[in-house]
């Protein structure tokens, strides 16, 4: 059978589409994983808590975006379009500078460390079925969203990087990407609802998490890099791992020392961590206070 050009081009453009989405679904099943996770602590029937100053904006969200848990998740997802789009106009520059993904994994590995080391420290020997209602409400709503961005930047690098070494045709790759992140819209509000029926999912999510900064790591330092398919596999054994953890009894009996011994350690290493950026994070409260100061004079 004979093609134009056109047409062979038609089914190249088509079949690189069909290839990004497919790639995009497995990638982005991480980061749906953890954005189901980072929203769940959330209230599903309490407004967002606007300062004093964007009070008018409360009617707007509540109709267009719902109430917190919802609202979060959608814009976490605007997030993920908006890093991904900024990420493919910059890709050639990412690419060409590693220590970006050096610091967007280690936000990762903190970010689970932080997590992990806290469910420890909270409930040392509870099996993860325990009422979150109390969690959910010491969760400050803002914090959540700025979390989820900054996951959704350091998911997005490795993401692009991947999408980008299928075509060169910027919209192509656009296409596709925009085309994957529908099916983390949709992959992220199942493992919400899974996490309502099986908490120790929340737990797994972040070991995700921990999986992939450490994927990222040792890609950039020692040249092992882990395929998009291997990378989904892992992830699926990481979850049914713990479930298969939160219920057999006796897998729990074994376990439990490693994990509570591992818990510690990343408690530590978190908090050593926090010491280090203390004097940051006291100039960035200076600043969010003095801003706060400004808008109520």
């Amino acid at each position: 059978m004979h093609f134009s050009w056109g047409t062979a081009q038609a089914v190249e453009i088509v079949t690189t589409v069909v290839q990004l989405v497919f790639l995009e679904g497995i990638l982005s099943i991480d980061n749906a994983v953890v954005l189901g996770a980072m929203v769940a602590v959330l209230p599903g029937d309490k407004p967002v808590p606007y300062p004093r100053l964007l009070a008018p904006l409360d009617n707007f969200t509540a109709r267009y975006l719902g109430m917190q848990r919802a609202a979060a998740l959608k814009v976490g997802l605007l997030g993920a379009y908006l890093g991904r789009g900024l990420m493919l106009f910059i890709a050639a520059w990412v690419i060409a500078n590693p220590i970006l993904k050096i610091i967007g994994a280690a936000y990762l590995v903190k970010l689970a460390f932080s997590h992990l080391s806290a469910r420890h420290k909270d409930a040392c020997g509870n099996r993860g079925e325990e009422d979150t209602g109390n969690t959910k409400s010491r969760v400050s709503f803002w914090m959540v969203v700025v979390n989820v961005e900054l996951a959704d930047l350091a998911f997005s690098l490795d993401n692009v990087v991947a999408a980008v070494a299928l075509s060169q045709k910027l919209w192509v790759v656009m296409l596709g990407v925009a085309l994957g992140i529908v099916t983390m819209r949709f992959a992220a509000s199942i493992f919400t609802l899974f996490i309502r029926r099986e908490p120790i999912l929340e737990a797994a999510a972040y070991i995700v998490v921990l999986n992939i900064g450490a994927e990222l790591l040792l890609h950039e330092f020692y040249g092992i890099k882990t395929e998009a398919m291997d990378k989904f596999l892992i992830s699926a054994l990481t979850l049914l791992l713990c479930l298969a953890y939160a219920h057999f009894r006796l897998l729990r009996l074994l376990a439990d020392p490693v994990l509570g011994w591992l818990g510690e350690g990343m408690g530590h290493v978190n908090a050593l961590v926090n010491w280090c950026f203390r004097p940051v994070r006291a100039l960035l409260g200076l600043l969010v206070f003095s801003v706060r100061k400004m808008a109520g004079a």
